[in-house]
């Protein structure tokens, strides 16, 4: 009797032993997932505490080896080729794991709030313009891979916590329409252009939240210099019962858990939530993407963000979105290596999800191939203000970002108005003037002009660009 329960509890060590042994590893390192190309990527996990981790990528004879901590934590670092694929990733303690279907090529996160959000199939009764036909043809030799925390089978998972998470919930997705129909709108119409213009393997990581302020994005770290915020929260037994306005918990759930990942760059499409306090969102996007940078330790990478689209909020005439996109548009200069994308031509007065998700991401794809990838030849720029000079009763409006000018000519153009000393504004006139070719403002109640703006209110249409079609931002030349 002694001999047999010795035998069954030696077998139970042994089992105990073998499941404890094998190498586990995090949601994000997976079959079907993208790494960065010609870099140096983070491969990470939990092993035998001890034990030798032997790494082999298939792209390479090398073998790298790795010895696990007395936590049974382990990471190597391992370089990566050019773009190509599939590969195989074999892992091994003396129980072996092998990843398969892995690509090289170029890794994008993206996240934000519900316009980042948005999947390709539309909310309910809120479509995306043209995505069906995209579903349809999305095939797997398309070498787009999709990775989310935000949704599984087209059903919302909601994650926050109040400590940094080293994993989350999250799947690396083949380009199926399946797939295709659950993924973010904006950051697959962006994968989906960069990957048909560099003709190289493209990863997207979507980690997103509808109605979520910046401060729920944000680290503790970040977010320690701000007294006025509350992170009390935190160390206290308190539930959190609106994570979306509850500083770091997102980041904590959504985004600590992939910062071991490399990166090419970083997309973003968030503000709305923030709009009641644009002086505070000022300070606070800056110290957001400076602590990314931080927390992925690779540099200044890419930051590229969007201009929240015009909408009506509280009514049409109101200047609270008007204000976020000043502030916004200041980021430009505020955040190195950062580049915003103007939506004035996209905007709907009652639908805050606006249907055309194809411009937002194709403009963020050349953001990236113009300022990131070097390419040449075509425009990603939008035309910002940059001076104001009076003569003749007229104001006439300077530009950066405008090296040919901007269009159209010979018409009159809306969303501009014009005041003098008494801070009156008057609807303008306003046009490009063939002689001049100079953007020209006036109004015959001002004949001295002393402020210009231009759609400056929650709800406004574009009505001149760039002549590479891009919107001019929005503006204004007074402080008032």
């Amino acid at each position: 009797m002694k001999k047999k329960t010795l035998i069954v509890m030696t077998s139970l060590v042994m089992l105990v032993l073998n499941v404890y042994s094998e190498i586990t590893l995090p949601g994000i390192l997976d079959d079907r997932m993208v790494l960065q190309q010609k870099t140096e990527v983070k491969l990470w996990g939990d092993a035998r505490p001890g034990s030798e981790v032997k790494i082999k990528p298939s792209w390479t004879d090398k073998i790298y080896a790795v010895k696990c901590r007395p936590d049974g934590k382990w990471d190597c670092n391992v370089s990566t080729p050019e773009a190509g694929g599939p590969y195989r990733i074999s892992f091994s303690d003396g129980t072996e794991r092998v990843l398969e279907n892995v690509f090289v090529g170029e890794v994008w996160f993206c996240s934000g709030q519900s316009n980042m959000e948005m999947p390709m199939r539309g909310f309910d009764r809120q479509p995306v313009e043209n995505a069906n036909n995209v579903i349809a043809k999305a095939k797997t030799s398309v070498p787009i891979r999709m990775y989310t925390t935000d949704s599984e089978d087209g059903r919302w998972v909601r994650q926050f916590s109040k400590q940094p998470q080293t994993d989350c919930k999250g799947k690396w997705l083949d380009h199926t329409p399946e797939n295709v129909a659950n993924i973010s709108a904006v950051a697959y119409f962006f994968a989906q252009y960069i990957q048909e213009t560099l003709d190289v393997p493209v990863g997207i990581i979507v980690s997103s939240w509808g109605g979520s302020k910046v401060e729920a994005w944000m680290s503790k770290e970040a977010l320690e210099p701000f007294e006025e915020i509350s992170l009390s929260h935190l160390s206290n037994d308190g539930e959190i019962r609106n994570p979306t306005s509850t500083p770091c918990v997102l980041y904590n759930a959504k985004i600590a858990p992939l910062t071991n990942f490399a990166i090419k760059g970083f997309l973003w499409y968030q503000g709305e939530s923030n709009r009641d306090n644009a002086d505070q969102y000022g300070e606070l996007m800056p110290a957001f993407v400076r602590d990314l940078r931080k927390k992925w330790n690779v540099g200044e990478f890419p930051f590229y963000y969007v201009q929240i689209a015009p909408f009506n909020y509280e009514g049409p005439d109101g200047v609270s979105s008007a204000r976020l996109q000043e502030v916004q548009l200041r980021h430009m200069k505020a955040i190195p290596n950062a580049g915003m994308v103007t939506t004035l031509d996209i905007g709907h007065p009652v639908f805050i999800h606006p249907m055309n998700k194809k411009t937002v991401g194709e403009r963020l794809a050349c953001w990236a191939l113009g300022n990131t990838y070097h390419r040449k030849g075509f425009g990603y720029k939008p035309a910002v203000y940059k001076s104001m000079e009076v003569a003749e009763g007229k104001a006439y409006i300077d530009f950066d970002n405008a090296p040919r000018g901007l269009c159209p000519m010979w018409t009159q153009l809306q969303g501009f108005e014009i005041a003098g000393e008494d801070r009156i504004f008057y609807p303008a006139k306003a046009e490009i003037e063939t002689k001049t070719t100079r953007l020209a403002v006036s109004h015959e109640k001002v004949p001295n002009p002393v402020a210009v703006r231009y759609a400056y209110k929650n709800y406004a249409e574009a009505s001149i660009f760039g002549i590479d079609g891009i919107p001019v931002a929005p503006f204004r030349t007074d402080n008032w």
